[in-house]
């Protein structure tokens, strides 16, 4: 059995953009909202598994450092990469590329960001991923700390629901979800739990 939390980084500096790669740093409530996250698991994880950005890794290198919890550092749980959407909200988006967002946001299968990353390529990254986390550690218990991207497409793969389906998914800054593999069944324990604090 492995039981897999997933912690979506909280709020961040310069508001709402598609920002994959654009490394900007977390708020203090957006900190916060992750460290209360962190509260209630604390005494659990023996992994962390975290995007390389500075908004995932910086909080799991704290929290590997103060728990003693093995932290592993995972190119494959980094956001979908957009492009020249880069850093751009909807609304630069929409004037630089009409149109195009709607449609991407529709279905993103078959339709790719300028320069950006195929949803089919980051999907196979993510079924991977999860692959590996289920393959590696048996008997543990995991927290992946993720892109509000990289957990939908996680969740879809482990529900065997079409990707498509995760734009149905609400996921708030540090959002956190649990999911339990045991005799070859993935089970979806809790998505957007609140924390106790």
């Amino acid at each position: 059995m492995v039981t897999i939390d997933l912690l979506r980084h909280g709020a961040l500096e310069g508001g709402v953009k598609y920002r994959g790669s654009v490394d900007d740093p977390l708020t203090l409530s957006g900190r916060q909202a992750m460290d209360d996250v962190w509260a209630e698991l604390a005494k659990d994880v023996t992994v962390i598994i975290s995007s390389p950005l500075s908004r995932c890794a910086q909080p799991a290198s704290d929290w590997a450092k103060a728990s003693g919890a093995k932290l592993e550092i995972d190119d494959r749980v980094h956001e979908l990469h957009y492009g020249l959407w880069e850093g751009k909200t909807a609304e630069e988006i929409e004037a630089l590329y009409p149109g195009m967002l709607a449609k991407w946001r529709e279905n993103p299968q078959g339709r790719i960001p300028p320069e950006g990353e195929a949803m089919d390529d980051f999907s196979e990254r993510i079924a991977l991923f999860l692959a590996d986390i289920i393959a590696r550690h048996q008997g543990e218990h995991v927290l992946v700390v993720g892109h509000s991207g990289s957990i939908r497409v996680l969740l879809a793969h482990a529900l065997a629901a079409p990707v498509i389906t995760t734009r149905h998914l609400d996921m708030p800054y540090a959002c956190w979800s649990r999911l339990v593999h045991h005799q070859g069944q993935l089970v979806l324990k809790f998505h957007a739990r609140e924390t106790r604090n």
